[in-house]
């Protein structure tokens, strides 16, 4: 795993943050190092997969990035089980595949290159996950996408959605970030790097309010929305086709 050092050095110009072959090939550490509890959050999403995940179904994991959370989720769940990556970057799709073929994965999977801007063709899946994928939805894309997950569901299907949330309290709001950019200086970062990544995140990620995300799932297919995960401003949601759980 190679280290982030993409902010490390001082720049005169910030261009927007984009998910190239630089990015792709720091961002396993990258992860680590920046989102709270990442492995855990790994594993939470494994055991809810494994609840809602139906042999003879899809398993959509958009913004698969590197394929670290379908090679976690090929070790629990049944081979009947057909994988599906969507990534926006060939590099990140190249890295990817290479993790799956490398691991020895007898499992069927394919990986699509695919802008969610534009729109996606989700069919039959008993699971979809968004992990820290959505905050980089354009907002006024973000009704449609989640209707054409929640069309291609199964009845009693899920999705896992994890993002970084803002707070309507602005005092509370700066009280979080101030504290998970102590929680990545703990890991490394400079104040350098983490001034210089806000601001090439500035204008690429658009978080929302927790309430924000659960009336945007629950007026667009979604009968039932639940946290699984809140560490100060990052969250993981389960949204459910209805309120009946899986036996």
């Amino acid at each position: 795993m190679q280290k982030d050092h993409l902010f490390r050095e001082k720049r005169e110009k910030i261009d927007d943050f984009h998910f190239g072959e630089d990015t792709a090939r720091v961002f396993d550490d990258m992860l680590d190092r920046s989102v709270p509890f990442y492995g855990e959050i790994q594993r939470m999403m494994a055991e809810l997969c494994s609840d809602f995940a139906v042999p003879g179904s899809r398993l959509y994991d958009l913004g698969c990035s590197t394929g670290n959370t379908l090679l976690c989720l090929d070790r629990l769940l049944p081979q009947g089980v057909r994988f599906v990556g969507v990534d926006a970057s060939p590099e990140m799709l190249n890295q990817a595949r290479n993790k799956l073929e490398a691991s020895g994965s007898q499992r069927s999977f394919e990986l699509v290159q695919q802008n969610l801007e534009q729109g996606l063709v989700v069919e039959d899946a008993s699971v979809v996950i968004l992990n820290l994928t959505l905050q980089f939805v354009r907002p006024l894309y973000r009704d449609r996408l989640i209707a054409d997950l929640a069309r291609g569901l199964r009845n009693e299907g899920c999705l896992i959605l994890v993002e970084k949330l803002v707070s309507h309290n602005s005092a509370l709001n700066r009280l979080f970030i101030r504290n998970y950019y102590q929680f990545k200086q703990r890991n490394g970062y400079s104040e350098l790097e983490i001034a210089q990544k806000r601001e090439a995140l500035e204008n690429v990620l658009i978080p929302y309010q927790l309430e924000e995300n659960r009336e945007l799932l629950l007026r667009n297919g979604f009968s039932d929305v639940e946290v699984f995960f809140r560490w100060y401003n990052f969250c993981g949601m389960l949204a459910v086709m209805q309120s009946t759980t899986p036996s």
